[in-house]
This record gives structure tokens, sequence and C-alpha cells, in this order.
């Protein structure tokens, strides 16, 4: 029988699949993400003008209030100037699109991004055009790489996606094209329009005749991952990690499970309750689509169908699934805007939000408590993946601008 406990505003499932602390990787992961991915990754975006690694922030005061032992926070919104870790995965897939590209046409290995920012490349590279679906940030991040390495970009967004998320592509150079639906309708309109066209598509999601690029998307991921594994002196004893179409999730459970092995943190994957395919994917333990509008205001998380590599990864590696209210995602916004005792201010946008949204949910709920194993003495890591992603909602949600709550 699965074990599910529900709190208002959150569910968590127990994995019933979960491979369990003491279980190795293991060859059958290697062949989607390994050590060897991830340091061609971190080797090649450590090299990219501004890179500098992103903050790990400890709130012990909120660690103390949600009766936690230890509580840490990754703050991703100051990477590349894009706000978001997305900046790792899409820019690094389209620059090692190009260097794939130029290593054929040339017979020779493939360039280092110096090479190709060089500009020894640069009528090739602008013969290429990269173009992808996305609820914002991932799209930011396509477009940004195409300008950095010199292709062209267009980037598709569906009906809901804010305004101020499309200007945001569009500063980066990109012809940004609105499309009717949901996000999974977006992502098969850029497919269709890729085939006809001739562009490569820039994903962050498998299917099926489609696997390397988001390999690479989702090594490039890894490099927070690794910044992580540097920065703190004992690894958490859990892991709270958002997911859309789950490309992130299954990246920092790969790097901490091939970094830390039986020691690694016990992880949970946090979803929206309109758009958890993962959460259901776990129920049915195989890959399950959601339907209808996915609205949530967790925009970058309004996916309704699993990434297959994905759930390769996180079918074993996830020891629970969770979905959580949109309301509690507001609410850890504002948490995180207005800290107590010593704590920072922290700028997060509502998906960033999401793992403090699944503590506040669950709070004074023993039974969720109870299947997370948390305790007084729980170390807890949150993935902030993005800042004030939309200035407009930011403002509107916490009442302050991202700089104002800086200072």
């Amino acid at each position: 029988m699965t074990n599910i406990a529900v709190a208002e505003g959150a569910s968590v499932l127990a994995n019933p699949r979960a491979a369990g602390p003491g279980a190795p990787y293991g060859p059958a992961r290697e062949t989607i993400l390994d050590g060897a991915g991830f340091d061609r990754a971190e080797a090649a975006i450590r090299d990219w003008p501004g890179y500098r690694e992103t903050p790990l922030l400890g709130l012990p005061t909120l660690a103390s209030q949600l009766g936690l032992g230890a509580l840490q926070y990754k703050d991703e919104s100051g990477r590349f100037g894009l706000g978001s870790f997305k900046a790792l995965g899409g820019a690094y897939a389209v620059y090692r699109l190009i260097a794939r590209h130029i290593a054929a046409r040339h017979g020779v290995p493939m360039p280092r991004p110096a090479d190709i920012l060089g500009g020894r490349y640069i009528d090739e590279v602008r013969s290429l055009t990269v173009t992808c679906a996305t609820d914002g940030n991932h799209g930011r991040s396509v477009a940004w790489g195409a300008q950095l390495f010199g292709c062209r970009c267009v980037i598709y967004i569906h009906a809901t996606v804010s305004e101020g998320r499309r200007a945001a592509i569009a500063r980066y150079g990109a012809e940004v094209v609105r499309v009717p639906g949901n996000y999974d309708d977006s992502v098969r309109h850029a497919a269709a329009e890729a085939e006809k066209n001739g562009w490569t598509v820039v994903s962050d999601t498998t299917y099926e005749g489609y696997r390397d690029i988001p390999i690479d998307v989702m090594h490039g991921y890894g490099v927070m991952a690794r910044e992580i594994i540097y920065q703190t002196p004992e690894p958490p004893t859990h892991v709270f990690v958002q997911a859309g179409v789950g490309a992130l999730a299954a990246s920092v459970c790969a790097a901490f499970w091939l970094a830390w092995g039986p020691g690694r943190p016990r992880f949970t994957v946090v979803e929206p309750v309109n758009a958890a395919c993962l959460y259901q994917s776990g129920l049915a333990g195989h890959p399950v689509a959601v339907q209808g509008d996915l609205e949530t205001v967790m925009a970058g998380l309004a996916c309704g169908e699993v990434s297959p590599v994905a759930w390769e990864i996180l079918a074993g590696g996830a020891d629970a699934f969770a979905t959580v209210d949109d309301a509690f995602a507001l609410e850890g916004m504002r948490v995180f805007a207005e800290p107590s005792g010593a704590d920072p201010a922290i700028v997060s946008g509502e998906t960033g939000a999401s793992g403090l949204a699944l503590l506040l949910a669950t709070a004074d709920n023993e039974p969720i408590r109870d299947i997370l194993r948390l305790d007084e003495g729980s170390r807890v890591l949150l993935i902030g993946s993005e800042g004030d992603t939309d200035p407009a909602i930011y403002r509107e949600v916490v009442g302050r601008t991202a700089d104002e709550v800086r200072r």
C-alpha cells in the first residue's frame, strides 16, 4: 500500500520504489547522467565570462521556527544576470550543439567555449537556429546562450506566460512567439516548427528520438549541485527540489548520489497541486501525463508531462513526491523577503520558494514529517532556483521591489 499523508494545501507520497540510501547509483543511470558529463559541463561553464559560484545561505532562525536543525538555501538569483539556475542548462546545451556542429564540419575535436566566443567560427555559428518552448526561465537561458555564442534563436511561449517573462527573453535578441494552449502544447509546436524549418530544439525534456540535448541541459544544471558539494562541509540530511518536467530534480539527485553515495540526503520532489506529473507518476509507477490548463503561480513548474530520462533517475532516486498549493509558495516568497533574527533577506520567485512552501504547509503535520523523516536534527537544503524573474509579479506579491528587499 502506498504511504500518503495530506495536509491543508499539501500532499506527500512516500515513494514505494525508492532505491534507498545504500543503493549504488548504477550503470543504467550512468548512461544518462555521469561524472564525466558533469566534469565537462563544469570545465566549460567555469570559463564563461561572468561565471561565479552562487551563495549557499544559512537560515538558522527559520530552521528553528520550522523545527529543524539547519536550513540552507542555494540562491540562484544572481546566476549570470539571468536570475535563474536555468542559465546553466540551456546555454550549455547551445554551446555543445554549436561545438558538435563545428567538430563535424571540420573533422576536429569539439572547440572550447573561448574558441567560439573569439569569433573564429562566426559564419558557421550564424547559420544555426535554436528554438524551444518555455514557461520563462529555460527560454531566457537558451536566448542568452544563442546571443553569447552568436546563433539565431526563436522561442515559443504559451498563453499564460507573463508579459514580463516574454520581454525578458526578447531582451536577449530572441524572436518570441506566443502560441495557444499550455506548456506541453507549446513544446509540440516548437518541435513541429523546428522540423519544418531545419532548426534545432534545445529542450530540457526528452521524447522519442530526442535525448542528447536534454542530457546536456541536465549536465549543465549539475554545475549548481557541484557548487553545493564544494560549499557544504557535510551533506544535508534532506533536500527538497522543485520539478516541472523533472530535469533539475534528476540532475541534483544524480550529482549528489554520485558524490555522496550512501551518505546522500533523502530526496523529496516538490510540485504544484495543479501540475503534479511526477507525483502522479510516483503513484502509478510509470510516467503519467497530467491534463488540463496546469495553472499555477509557480510558472516554471507548469508542466504536465515527465521527461522520460528524468524519470529514469527519479523513479528510484526520489524518496518522496510532494504537492503544494500556490498560496504557500506566495507565503514562502514573503517569508524569505522578511526574515527573522539574523537570517539574510532573500529574493525568491514563486518557483524558487516551492521547497519552503512545502515546509510551511506541513510544519505541524506529524504524519507528513514522519514520511519525510524530518525532526529537530534535520539539515534541510532548498534550491532557490530563481529570483524576481518577473519584477512586476514579485513586487505585487511581496509589496516591495527586489532591490528594496536586498537593501
